[in-house]
């Protein structure tokens, strides 16, 4: 049997990482086991339908190494793979199941079904449809049907038995039937419910192992029981875990932390992002936690994923990008970080200077800006910046030092990174002191700040010299 998987999203946004997750392991276990992986875009909810979103979905997913075997866009024997353009297909299905008595037309108005609902809630009792249509003579339906009276068809799931089945994480599960409620098939703009159509769409597909959230653990029987109406073979199950906040909350779409894009826009970097997701609720069984494709197309398995939810740690996530950033060749580090040059203004400076003192200590992009702010503008300082302990520097000392520094700068033939560094500690060795007692003041004088990535011989040569000197003279008027 060659394993068929698939992954069917709804074009309702942006891919939550949740779903992102989900897309991960479909592909990575059909991947592992020398299978095909499917795409299928499940628009039949058009109320929540997002234009563009199917665009998003096809980027994500491709960005992430996400490949398709078939879907709407690269074709294959089973499609269209897009439901709304399959949507004659479900109706015959539907009313083949009527004709077994497996499911029924039902006439319920919304109103009359709310009503029974909150009287339901005020017996205190789980509402579940009291097949009221199913009892209707089938006279009486044939009249209605002829009349064009508006009608859903629901499953007629049956009161008595139990409906079990076989999860490869969480083992066998059963369900009373007399607890399932009758769930619609085909909606009343004769479209299939989300349900339905992924029963019929995975069958028609040769869908052998359908891989999807937990919080559909409960649904599955009733799924069962349409493949046995059906006669159809049924696929195994894996049910994934969520992926939370914390202990309590899921991840918030309102909060801005739900989202592949979200992250990506932070500055995170797509390979660290789909390492994490894919060990959050997975791992290999051993002490590996870097992975690229290849890698995880070769260690994936079911026997590694967890019943537990997963929680989605920001600082672990920091982490993971730290070290993708840090195992980055300079050149992949330069073109990750141009697009973070030019919103923080300092595109066109030394490139190789920005690389060799930001790659050490950049964990996130979106943190560049701010880390190099001091390169675009000299921010307002004390001048009791300049006293520090462990140098031994005084602001009166500082002075002195920038005002015997100052006219060598303006001297020094050739402004490169070897001929500064030599004049500085060449200063220091004439006047007996420490490096550090000129290369402090000469920082604080050109940067505004104590800490900087990189030092005063990389801030100068960065702002250049005329800039350099321009703001030499600005701290000189400070004190």
């Amino acid at each position: 049997m060659t394993v068929r998987t698939r992954f069917a999203p709804s074009p309702t946004g942006f891919m939550h990482l949740g779903n992102l997750r989900t897309a991960l392991y479909t592909y990575l276990y059909a991947k592992s086991q020398g299978g095909q992986f499917i795409l299928r875009i499940e628009d039949t909810d058009q109320e929540r339908y997002v234009p563009g979103a199917t665009e998003v979905i096809y980027d994500t997913l491709r960005d992430c190494g996400v490949l398709w075997d078939e879907g709407p866009d690269v074709g294959g024997d089973c499609g269209p793979y897009v439901q709304s353009e399959r949507k004659d297909i479900y109706l015959p299905y539907a009313k083949q199941l009527v004709e077994q008595g497996d499911a029924y037309y039902c006439f319920c108005t919304k109103e009359e079904i709310e009503e029974r609902r909150a009287a339901a809630t005020e017996r205190g009792e789980t509402f579940k449809y009291d097949k009221h249509c199913l009892r209707m003579d089938p006279e009486e339906v044939q009249r209605r049907l002829a009349e064009g009276q508006p009608y859903v068809i629901r499953q007629n799931v049956p009161l008595t038995g139990e409906s079990g089945f076989d999860d490869l994480v969480f083992g066998h599960i059963e369900a009373a039937n007399e607890t399932l409620d009758d769930m619609v098939l085909i909606k009343q703009d004769g479209m299939p419910t989300y349900n339905f159509a992924n029963v019929i769409d995975d069958h028609l597909m040769g869908i052998t192992h359908v891989i999807r959230g937990m919080e559909y653990l409960s649904s599955t029987p009733k799924y069962n029981l349409l493949y046995k109406a059906f006669g159809w073979q049924i696929p195994e199950y894996i049910h994934l875990a969520p992926v939370m906040k914390d202990q309590h909350q899921k991840l918030s779409k309102r909060n801005g932390d739900a989202y592949y894009s979200d992250y990506i826009e932070k500055g995170y970097l797509k390979d660290a992002l789909v390492n994490y997701l894919v060990l959050l609720g997975w791992n290999p069984g051993d002490e590996r936690e870097f992975f690229n494709m290849e890698q995880l197309k070769q260690a994936f398995g079911v026997a590694g994923l967890s019943k537990s939810p997963a929680i989605f740690d920001t600082d672990k996530l920091r982490w993971f990008n730290a070290e993708y950033i840090r195992r980055m060749t300079p050149e992949q580090f330069t073109e990750a970080a141009r697009p973070w040059y030019e919103k923080a203004g300092i595109a066109g400076m030394d490139e190789g200077i920005l690389q060799r003192i930001l790659q050490p200590r950049v964990e996130v992009f979106s943190e560049l800006p701010q880390m190099v702010d001091f390169l675009t503008a000299l921010p307002d300082f004390d001048t009791s910046l300049y006293a520090h302990k462990k140098m031994k520097t005084t602001p009166e000392g500082a002075k002195e030092t920038l005002l015997e520094l100052k006219p060598r700068l303006q001297a020094l033939e050739s402004w490169t990174e070897e001929s500064v560094h030599d004049l500085l500690l060449g200063f220091a060795q004439e006047k007996g002191v420490k490096n550090g007692q000129v290369m402090w003041p000469l920082r604080i004088a050109i940067t505004g700040k104590a800490v900087t990535p990189g030092g005063a011989v990389e801030a100068a040569v960065l702002l250049g010299r005329e800039e350099t000197l321009k703001r030499l003279e600005t701290s000189l008027s400070r004190f």
